[in-house]
């Protein structure tokens, strides 16, 4: 019988300078990225969120320390809108905008390169685990909140109805000569632990409800990959608010503490807060501010990962073209 092997299975002459075990893709490293480029496309994704829904924020803000400490009736969505347009016209709804956007760049750029960072490490061998995506994220939000929680002190005091401060600049002069460095990071405790389930609970929806929605329709997934990442990112993000509105509540009241008229609390505890809230106005008033909120974070998250996952898509490309030159 003869024993010559087919041409198919004749093994295939490699170049002189083919070495196998140095090949490595773009892909081979996390998503094809370097650290520096998951920072840029993080702060552009921080910018175009927090620039894009200010004016909701605003009326988060108002609601939260409006019937408090600092109103003896609470407001609604309405109510807080009507007051701003006819006292402060449409302008009002932006007081504050300097400091958001001095804070969200930087702050945003540690978010996201945290997380990836983390996301890579916990990941390896489980690339959908939910705990893994978790987890990431709380590691992200406690080292950005470091970053953002000063200006988000300042933001907040900008935003409030007669604001005794004339700007970002004089927000700062006077709370670091009346109050000192510490006024900035009062609220950072709260601030943590009510972002770190907000983003437990945001990246975990994220990365599941994007891979959820991949999968309905796998062969279209490239096409439609922005109308992908805009969805779960606002599934995710309007979960993950409605979850952690009365510790956000909490935040506000302590950044807020005595401007305005707001109430100064015996201590930063959060338990403290809580106690002098609910017996003011019941448990209701743990979910001030509940609605726009969730219409803050819906949208500011589908935007934020729309324009993240872009900006990603973007540096992948070019590093592929890179590599393809070199």
């Amino acid at each position: 019988m003869a024993t010559d092997v087919s041409p198919a299975f004749r093994p295939v002459p490699q170049p002189h300078d083919f070495h196998p075990e140095i090949s490595v893709s773009p892909s081979s490293a996390h998503d094809g990225l370097e650290f520096w480029q998951f920072m840029i496309a993080g702060s552009i994704a921080g910018l175009v969120e927090h620039m894009a829904m200010f004016p909701v924020d605003t009326l988060k803000t108002r609601m939260q320390a409006f019937g408090g400490s600092c109103s003896v009736q609470p407001i609604g969505v309405r109510q807080a809108l009507g007051s701003i347009l006819k006292l402060e016209g449409p302008a009002g709804l932006y007081r504050g905008i300097g400091a958001m956007g001095l804070g969200a760049g930087p702050a945003h750029a540690v978010y996201f390169s945290v997380y990836e960072m983390f996301k890579e490490y916990f990941t390896r061998g489980n690339p959908n685990s939910s705990v893994a995506h978790a987890v990431s994220g709380v590691f992200a939000t406690v080292a950005s909140d470091a970053v953002i929680t000063p200006m988000d002190v300042v933001k907040q005091r900008l935003q409030l109805q007669s604001s005794p401060y004339k700007g970002v600049a004089d927000c700062v002069r006077r709370i670091l000569v009346e109050e000192g460095l510490g006024a900035f990071y009062k609220s950072y405790r709260t601030t943590v632990v009510m972002n770190a389930p907000f983003t437990a609970v945001h990246f975990a929806t994220y990365e599941a409800a994007k891979r959820g929605l991949m999968e309905v329709s796998p062969e279209s997934a490239n096409d439609e990959r922005l109308v992908v990442h805009a969805t779960a990112g606002a599934a995710a993000g309007a979960l993950a608010a409605a979850v952690t509105t009365p510790l956000d509540v909490v935040k506000t009241q302590l950044q807020c503490q005595g401007v305005c008229g707001c109430d100064r609390f015996s201590s930063n505890s959060i338990g403290d807060v809580v106690r002098s809230l609910v017996m003011k106005d019941g448990y209701r008033s743990l979910m001030r501010g509940w609605i726009p909120r969730m219409l803050f974070h819906a949208p500011a998250a589908a935007i934020c990962w729309s324009t993240y996952e872009a900006s990603k898509t973007f540096f992948q490309e070019l590093n592929g073209s890179d590599s393809s030159r070199n």
